[in-house]
């Protein structure tokens, strides 16, 4: 790709649509940003699901907005389109492409009840240790052991089974196709050989051509948007990987020795290397970026969502709320909080664990409650990070990122505290983003890695090998003059 190509990145998360520009070297192209927001049904038997046609059309409406904002000569220069998405989203569509079911995002607990009988009925360790993933409503064995019982003349029908980047797909490029990293997060995937896991897909009765292909990328777009944006009409478009790989990814958390800590409506606390563990510890999952790199971690299910909650439903002056909290110590409200309003996935995944706050007295302030809430997930996190030292330890410090945690300094320290390890704020802007953006470099072949990464470790070597010179070699010289004497 020409030095003054680009990429654009899409990240579509379960509270809004993205799409960003980036350069060859994976730098954000400033003022090229399309943000559209948007709020899941969420309804007090579990349900947290979106319409997947509503969802669609904010998809190519921020694909409309960055080919205008791009303006006609970078337009004229994009090369690739790179794709962050959420894990775990399972609908129903029919051949066609027409969605049959809302889209059920990963906070859905329905199923919580069939995830609990699966454990009865399964080994639930050796799915674990196969798929990398727990048996938990999150995921789709719970979700498609719900949905025949939810919906029988529907499951009778055998409709296609999708996440939303493969109905995207299918109608941008007129079939479905899933990428391994996609294909892992549902908990359907054998992570060892990349393929369908057979023994599950039989006892869920389901077959695997409701599944979508693994693949990595689409070209040629269909007519209708070939029209809309004939720019793109040859772009490659790589298939959507997971937003938490792509966080490590954009952010240079790339090896054991970093862990990218994410806060966004929900957390996750995760490690990104090429290879795969040899045994998975309960209470942590495995999915894959590729077929080559493995990210192993933990997710909360609450984060941001848990703070937005606390500030919308007491009375808190948000103005000085930072400072307030940065003055308080650590630990002093009196008050124990399970922070598990969403549910629990890491580490315990109780698939109907509710919240509760203990030891409120007449003396407890709002301000209270917010900072043992904040101290609470704080305090989860160091959980996950124990059961990632067992499996892969070294970690030397934490690198933050998505705007729940960045946004609260005060948060951030608390992270620090609870967990025992620095927590530094990543120098990346839109790691997700960003990572979807080098994923689509690396498919053109221009990276092999994050570019920036790339450049200091070559830059690395070459001061090493100066420092050779100049140092260890004169210092031997020195040495052979004064034996010389």
């Amino acid at each position: 790709m020409p030095a003054d190509g680009y990429v654009g990145a899409l990240d579509i998360g379960t509270s809004s649509v993205r799409a960003l520009l980036f350069d060859a070297d994976a730098r954000l192209v400033p003022g090229v940003e399309v943000h559209l927001p948007y709020a899941p049904r969420v309804a007090l038997d579990g349900t947290y699901e979106t319409d997947p046609e509503a969802l669609f059309r904010m998809v190519t409406s921020a694909v409309d907005g960055l080919l205008h904002a791009a303006g006609p000569r970078r337009r004229s220069r994009l090369r690739a389109i790179g794709v962050s998405t959420f894990w775990h989203g399972l609908l129903a569509a029919d051949a066609a492409g027409r969605a049959l079911t809302p889209l059920y995002l990963w906070a859905d607990t329905r199923a919580w009840r069939q995830a609990e009988d699966l454990k009865g009925k399964l080994d639930a360790d050796a799915v674990h240790q196969r798929t990398g993933c727990l048996l938990h409503p999150s995921y789709w064995p719970a979700k498609l052991a719900w949905l025949p019982a939810e919906q029988p003349g529907l499951w009778r029908r055998r409709p296609r089974l999708l996440s939303f980047w493969d109905l995207v797909h299918q109608r941008l490029f007129g079939g479905p196709l899933t990428s391994i990293s996609m294909a892992s997060g549902t908990g359907l995937l054998e992570l060892a050989g990349c393929t369908w896991d057979g023994d599950l897909l039989r006892f869920l009765d389901v077959k695997e051509a409701q599944l979508p292909e693994p693949g990595e990328a689409g070209r040629g777009l269909v007519r209708e948007f070939a029209v809309r944006w004939p720019s793109l009409k040859d772009v490659p478009w790589v298939c959507a990987a997971g937003d938490g790989a792509l966080a490590n990814f954009g952010s240079s958390c790339v090896d054991p020795s970093q862990r990218a800590l994410t806060v966004g409506t929900s957390g996750a606390l995760r490690v990104l290397y090429a290879g795969l563990p040899e045994r998975i510890p309960g209470g942590l999952w495995c999915y894959r970026l590729d077929r080559r790199r493995a990210v192993v971690g933990g997710s909360l299910s609450n984060g941001g969502n848990l703070f937005a909650w606390m500030t919308h439903n007491l009375t808190v002056e948000r103005g000085t709320l930072e400072r307030r909290l940065r003055r308080m110590r650590p630990v002093t409200t009196g008050l124990t909080f399970v922070p598990m309003l969403a549910g629990e996935r890491s580490p315990g995944f109780a698939s109907h664990a509710t919240g509760s706050i203990a030891g409120l007295t007449q003396a407890t302030t709002a301000l209270d409650i917010v900072r043992a809430g904040l101290e609470a997930v704080a305090i989860e996190f160091g959980r996950v990070d124990r059961l990632l030292d067992e499996v892969l330890p070294g970690a030397r410090r934490l690198v933050a990122n998505g705007a729940g945690l960045l946004a609260s300094p005060a948060w951030m320290q608390m992270m620090a505290d609870a967990i025992g390890k620095p927590v530094a704020e990543s120098k990346a802007k839109e790691a997700s983003a960003r990572g979807a953006a080098i994923l689509a470099l690396e498919h053109l072949g221009l990276v092999d890695g994050d570019p920036a990464h790339g450049a200091y470790t070559l830059q690395t070597a070459r001061q090493e090998e100066l420092y050779r010179l100049l140092v260890k070699e004169r210092a031997l010289s020195r040495v052979a003059g004064e034996d010389a004497e």
